[in-house]
Formats: C-alpha cells, sequence, structure tokens
C-alpha cells in the first residue's frame, strides 16, 4: 500500500484535532475518510461497523464502567475527605504540609477510584478551603493538585492499564496493575520533591497535622483503613488469581456502595447523578475504543505503523535514541490528545518498535502511560489542568508558569522509568506474574 495514503490520514486527523471536532469523531470519520477511498464504499462501511462491536466486545473492557461506577461513589461517598485526614497524620509534619497532603491524598483516592479527574476534582474542593486559609498562594497550589493526581491512573486500580491491556493482545492485567505501583509511588514523591523546595523557599510552615491527640490518630486510622481496604482486597485478588479484573470492578462496586452507607454520606437521591455521570462517561470511553479500532485498521491497511516504525529505525539505530525520540513524540502528543485514545492509537504502533528493542511490554506500558499522564496536567487539552482549575478558581495562564517545574522533574522521572527496567519490572517478577 502506497505510504502516502497514511500520510492522508494522519493529517485529515490532525486537521480534525485542530478544526476542535471531538477526538472520538476525528478518529472514526478520518479513518472512515480514507478508507472510502481505498474500498468501495458498503464494504468499508461493514467492514468499519465489525471492527466497533470487535474492539469493545471483551470482557476485560467490562471493567471500566464498573471501576468508573466505584470512583464516582467514592466521590460522593465521603471516603475523599478521611484520606485526607489520613494524609494529615502520614505527611502533615513536613514543611509546605498542606501541598504534600494534597500529593498524598491524590496517590490515596486515586488508587482506590482509578481516576485522575476524581481525584483532583474530590480532594481539589476539599483541601482548597483549607490552603487559602493558610496563606498558601492558589496557582500554587492548583499546581500541586494537578500535577500529582495523575498518580492514580498507574497506581491500581487503572482504567488505562485495562484498555492497554486489550488493545496491545492481552498482556496480563495483574501484572499491569502489580507494576504501576513503583511508577505512580515515584511520581507523587516526584511531586512532593518540587513541593518540599518549594516550600522551603516561600517559608510555608507545617500545619497541617497540629493539635491531633492520641484520640484523634486512632479515630483517623479507623476511619481511613476500610477506605484503603478496597486496594487490598481488589488488587490482592486479581494478583492471588482469586478473581478477574472485572470482577474485581463489581466487588469494588459493591464494596464502595457498603462503605457509603455506612459511613451514612451517601442518600438515595446520589444514585440517579452518579448512575447518570457513569452512563455518559462509559458510553465516551466505549465509542472511543470502538473508533479507535476503526483507525488500528485504517493504519495497518494502510501501512502507517510500518512508515513510522521506518522513519523512526532511520534516524538512528542506537536503542536510546529511539526511546528518547518515542518518549518526546508521546509528550507532544499528550499535549493535544486525551490518554485513553492516546493509548489506543499509538500502542499499536510503537509497542512493535519497543518490543523488537528488547523492552518487556509490561515496561512499555509503563513509560507509555507515565508520559501521557504528564499530558493530562498540560494545555491544551490536559482534562486534568482544566479541573483543577475550575475547581480552585484560578486561571490557566497563572498556573501553567507554577506547574512547570513539577512537568520538569517529572520528565526526569519518565527516563528513569524508561531506562531503567526494574523500576517496572521489579514487583511483577516478585510475585511470580512475569518470567
Amino acid at each position: 500500500m502506497d505510504f502516502s495514503i497514511g500520510v492522508w490520514l494522519l493529517g485529515l486527523f490532525l486537521f480534525m484535532i485542530a478544526i476542535s471536532m471531538p477526538i472520538a469523531v476525528a478518529i472514526a470519520m478520518s479513518s472512515l475518510t480514507i478508507m472510502y477511498f481505498i474500498l468501495p464504499f458498503d464494504v468499508a462501511s461493514i467492514a468499519a461497523g465489525q471492527k466497533i462491536f470487535t474492539g469493545i466486545d471483551s470482557f476485560s473492557l467490562l471493567a471500566i464502567p464498573f471501576f468508573i461506577l466505584a470512583g464516582n461513589i467514592m466521590n460522593v461517598g465521603g471516603i475523599a475527605g478521611r484520606l485526607i485526614n489520613l494524609a494529615k497524620l502520614m505527611v502533615g509534619w513536613i514543611p509546605g504540609s498542606l501541598l504534600h497532603v494534597n500529593i498524598f491524598a491524590n496517590m490515596m483516592f486515586g488508587a482506590v477510584s482509578g481516576s485522575a479527574v476524581a481525584a483532583a476534582a474530590a480532594v481539589g474542593k476539599t483541601l482548597g478551603p483549607e490552603l487559602e486559609k493558610e496563606g498558601y498562594d492558589k496557582n500554587l497550589a492548583t499546581a500541586v493538585n494537578v500535577a500529582s493526581c495523575p498518580a492514580g491512573l498507574l497506581i491500581p486500580p487503572s482504567n488505562s492499564l485495562i484498555v492497554f491491556s486489550v488493545v496491545s493482545g492481552g498482556t496480563s492485567v495483574a501484572a499491569l496493575f502489580i507494576a504501576g505501583y513503583v511508577p505512580g509511588i515515584l511520581m507523587g514523591l516526584s511531586c512532593m520533591l518540587v513541593a518540599f523546595i518549594i516550600a522551603k523557599k516561600k517559608g510555608y510552615k507545617t500545619s497541617a497535622n497540629d493539635g491531633f491527640t492520641l484520640k484523634d490518630v486512632l479515630r483517623i486510622i479507623w476511619e481511613a483503613t476500610p477506605s484503603l481496604g478496597l486496594i487490598f482486597v481488589v488488587i490482592g485478588g486479581i494478583i492471588g488469581g482469586a478473581f478477574t479484573a472485572t470482577e474485581g470492578a463489581v466487588i469494588a462496586v459493591l464494596y464502595s456502595f457498603i462503605l457509603s452507607l455506612c459511613y451514612r454520606s451517601l442518600k438515595w437521591s446520589d444514585f440517579s447523578k452518579i448512575c447518570n455521570e457513569t452512563t455518559i462517561i462509559t458510553g465516551i470511553m466505549l465509542f472511543l475504543i470502538g473508533a479507535s479500532t476503526i483507525m488500528s485498521w485504517a493504519m495497518a491497511f494502510t501501512g502507517l505503523p510500518t512508515m513510522i516504525s521506518d522513519w523512526m529505525l532511520s534516524i538512528s539505530d542506537n536503542p536510546i535514541i529511539i526511546l528518547l525520540l518515542m518518549n518526546l513524540i508521546l509528550l507532544i502528543i499528550g499535549m493535544f490528545m486525551d490518554l485513553t485514545p492516546a493509548v489506543l492509537i499509538f500502542t499499536p504502533i510503537f509497542m512493535p518498535i519497543a518490543v523488537a528493542l528488547g523492552m518487556d511490554p509490561i515496561h512499555f506500558a509503563m513509560m507509555l502511560i507515565f508520559n501521557l499522564c504528564i499530558g493530562i496536567a498540560t494545555p491544551p487539552v490536559g482534562t486534568a489542568l482544566f479541573v483543577g482549575c475550575s475547581v480552585s478558581g484560578s486561571k490557566i495562564e497563572a498556573v501553567i508558569k507554577s506547574i512547570m517545574p513539577f512537568c520538569a522533574v517529572l520528565i526526569v522521572t519518565l527516563l528513569a522509568i524508561t531506562f531503567i527496567p526494574e523500576l517496572s519490572l521489579a514487583l511483577p517478577r516478585f510475585f511470580g506474574l512475569i518470567p
């Protein structure tokens, strides 16, 4: 197949993105337009319809709506507040304490909800007034919230890792989940390092854990332990082979539902809102996956992955150079494309190159997701950035300046994830999930 057709496919897709067409529509329309030029109209239409259904016809993908539902229940079920109190107890002694509490709370809430946006909204709403009261710079506080909330996309359960498992041809979800812990924790620690340096420079004091008595400590631990128990129940069950990721997602829904009722913070009137939000988000994600399946088919038909692979290999045969180039492309892509469609589109393109260089698929997944996590915190399409700014009331232009140091350190951490495979593979090997 003529490579020029693949270039036309890529160009048409980028044009549609540039004119602010919804990403899922841009993916589907650009792919169909190109295929109509190659195949008869009826053949292309029927084949595209089949690709959509085969793309979403996966038992593993059923985990996504259930994890989304569990996250929404937690968001309104009083779990966020309890985790924030635990975060105050654990990291409140560090200078710039509330900044570190924000980061740590994002890591914990992201871990139990699996959503960066949910973490940014829940933690930002709760801590925002406290940060303002203590005299913290609002733009800095927003930048800390936005930069750290994507850690929940690496720390399991993670919908992004489930999507990667499906699009990569069945990479073990259990191995991906357990591999995400170290990169996710490193993302949080990287943000805490920057926050610590800034807090020292600005003279922010320790205040988050002032006045905690022994009774308060015991109460906070008692209240937060059941919330964190979700991680051990769901992830432990998946890793131990007791149930699949999809079954674990159902258990997460039941667990978070019962826990929220026990906390008496979930009202029956909330259920219509929760179900509505879950349906909308699930519909968007499944449409994205279906549309991306069409694009993957179109790219394979036009030879675009081969073209990109040949181009990258023509620049250099040095694995280090190729991986650096791959990261650079993904960082740029992450600025303009949301995480899920980027995973769906670029996994089939870059994964064969990475595997040919000797990179384990699990290691590649960590590099890919970590890279794109940086993208959701940067303009112009960063969803976490927009949510964080809307919650705090800050202007995006002002927050961008404050978030730059965090992005710089996260890029350094990304390079460590890329070139030190054991950061991603040590835990899966320890648990016997990979050889």
